[in-house]
């Protein structure tokens, strides 16, 4: 049971103090895991991050599945990304409430109708950094073969965005990579 304890606080003190996401919680997880518990060398723990950084997905979960699986076996791993993540979810769940709570007030409503075309430039702009990494990469030919292949099946056929992601992948490995 210790173990688990501190599996759970080896991820959750990072996740508190570790503003920035996952990139900045990286030292702060090495110190845990290094220093404090010594459950790997500073060696293992490089390789541990170079592994990890090679897969997609968050660093600090990744991490944490890892470390938690070596240390305690699946309950650990469990335990080590509820850990990861518990920090932002109750901050989340209380925010919600707070925004709940609020949500007829002028401020709230002026708020909410501010961060609307906020996000939609943000996402234009990385919907334009797409297209430019993808034009260079690829070619217009392949880069609009995929657009309207991709448009027609999630549109037209209604085939779900995860498959035709995949296919995406799959083309780009064989015929592009």
């Amino acid at each position: 049971m210790k173990t688990y304890w501190e599996i759970f606080i080896a991820f959750f003190i990072p996740g508190i103090v570790g503003y920035g996401g996952g990139p900045a919680s990286i030292p702060l997880v090495e110190n845990e895991v290094v220093d404090r518990f010594n459950w790997m060398s500073v060696t293992d723990f490089s390789e541990m991050l170079a592994m990890a950084n090679a897969l997609p997905g968050p660093i600090a979960t990744k991490m944490a599945g890892f470390i938690g699986f070596e240390q305690g076996g699946f309950l650990g791993l469990l335990i080590a990304l509820f850990a990861t993540i518990a920090p932002s979810l109750i901050l989340m769940i209380a925010l919600l409430s707070l925004l709940m709570k609020h949500k007829d007030s002028p401020k709230v409503k002026n708020m909410t109708m501010l961060i609307r075309p906020t996000i939609a430039i943000l996402l234009g702009v990385m919907a334009f950094s797409f297209f430019q990494t993808s034009y260079m990469d690829s070619g217009l030919l392949q880069m609009a073969g995929i657009a309207i292949i991709s448009y027609i099946l999630m549109e037209r056929m209604h085939v779900h965005p995860a498959f035709v992601i995949l296919g995406s992948l799959v083309y780009g490995a064989l015929f592009l990579g």
